[in-house]
């Protein structure tokens, strides 16, 4: 009897009331802010890092100049109407692309002793803190698309498809804003690098991938997810 006096007893008490804490609309905000600030902190800190690695490498070249170099020139081999003029200009180019091209190799020789974990590059289309820490299915291996890069621009320097001087000159044009497309896509996100490349060149990420050689396209694909 006095067991079941018990058990009416336990079952009689009320359950304590839980009242959980009720957010204002300002401390949401405020939390919100914090947030957002904490997010873009984070994201600027992994950007100069980024940054910092690939210019740390990029220095020692002189790959930068050698592109504008070539750019100019091509455009300036194109616009020259005297043929015996053009085809001074195009040799002089040749002798610029067999330059970068060694150089990009080394580079790319170089850059491929950096850490795994520092050369993952985000497929996300934004950037998001770390992101290549936090989704790791979701990157891919600056390394490993540099040596595309450099194997690409051997190629059309080599000429061995027999390209025309100007169809050369556009393909390998091609490939050399691809590459820098992915430095960028690297230092910030892809978002990023093609509207950086659409507003410098007039020349959208897709319309680069299909003016590279053949062998970069597949190649750049196949590690890009793209």
């Amino acid at each position: 009897m006095a067991e079941r006096s018990r058990t009416e007893s336990l079952h009689s008490v009320r359950p304590f009331p839980l009242h959980l804490p009720t957010l204002l609309p300002m401390e949401i905000l405020t939390l919100a802010t914090l947030i957002v600030v904490g997010a873009y902190i984070l994201k600027s800190r992994d950007q100069r890092h980024r940054i910092a690695l690939l210019g740390s490498h990029l220095g020692r070249y002189q790959i930068e100049r050698l592109m504008e170099t070539l750019t100019e020139g091509y455009l300036r081999c194109l616009g020259e109407d005297d043929a015996a003029r053009r085809q001074q200009i195009w040799s002089l180019l040749d002798s610029t692309e067999e330059k970068l091209s060694a150089q990009f190799d080394s580079f790319a020789a170089e850059f491929a002793r950096v850490d795994a974990a520092d050369a993952r590059v985000s497929k996300l289309p934004v950037a998001i803190p770390f992101a290549h820490r936090l989704f790791p299915a979701a990157t891919f291996d600056l390394r490993e698309a540099l040596a595309i890069h450099a194997r690409g621009i051997a190629d059309v320097m080599r000429n061995e498809s027999g390209r025309t001087p100007k169809a050369k000159a556009f393909t390998m044009s091609a490939e050399l804003f691809l590459m820098q497309h992915t430095c960028h896509w690297f230092c910030k996100s892809k978002t990023v690098a093609s509207a950086r490349m659409l507003a410098r060149h007039k020349t959208s990420y897709e319309q680069l991938l299909g003016a590279v050689s053949p062998g970069t396209r597949k190649a750049y694909a196949a590690l890009t997810g793209q």
